[in-house]
């Protein structure tokens, strides 16, 4: 089994899991995450791949971070140390070509959470996403156009936007290579979730599989 399908089964047990731990069913689930039934279905079997938007709005709807959506090592209920180190590999959402590695925070007590973020050259998130809290993204190399509300900034190298994350934004790749970024989210002290990245937070090609 190649690494894409692996995932994608491990994504789908995920899905499952926490699905039913709530005692929801499949039609409530996909309703409100605006995918199909059907769709939801092969998802958690594993016989379909998900786009980044159909990721971030399931794991909205259960209560989850996108991080949780693969298999890890227990997480403590809040980080007293994380430690990285250069060279750590990134994950890839299954037929996006979006990369990510989750480098800290994100636990049920924690209050931020920390992502190196690989935009793919090509098909950029389409759909604007909201969420509690805030973010803050970075720009480690490559160009990025972050859209909030009607407004579009164009980030550079060692560029930064900060922003309340209720507003509508959406970010995609603006250059002719990869763009890496560093983004930090963080939850409101009310909030009792951890924040998903945004949100995980959200979505890109929402007009992808099973809509």
């Amino acid at each position: 089994m190649d690494r894409i399908a692996q995932a994608t089964q491990e994504i789908g047990r995920c899905l499952r899991k926490a699905r039913s731990g709530a005692g929801r069913t499949l039609a409530e689930v996909a309703a409100k995450a605006g995918v199909s039934e059907g769709f939801l279905s092969k998802l958690e079997r594993g016989q379909a791949a998900a786009s980044i938007a159909n990721l971030i709005q399931l794991a909205d709807t259960l209560g989850l971070g996108l991080h949780e959506l693969f298999v890890n090592d227990a997480a403590p209920a809040k980080t007293r140390l994380a430690l990285h180190r250069a060279g750590g590999k990134h994950a890839e959402v299954a037929a996006t070509g979006y990369r990510w590695r989750h480098l800290g925070g994100g636990a049920p007590l924690d209050r931020m959470e920390v992502f190196h973020l690989v935009f793919p050259r090509r098909d950029g998130m389409k759909a604007m996403v909201s969420h509690p809290g805030q973010e803050h993204c970075y720009v480690l190399s490559g160009e990025v156009r972050f859209f909030v509300g009607d407004a579009e900034h164009r980030l550079g190298p060692g560029d930064g936007i900060l922003i309340d994350s209720q507003q509508p934004h959406r970010a995609e790749n603006a250059g002719r290579g990869q763009a890496h970024v560093l983004m930090t989210v963080a939850r409101p002290a009310e909030a009792s979730d951890a924040p998903d990245w945004w949100h995980l937070s959200t979505s890109i090609r929402a007009q992808e599989t099973g809509r």
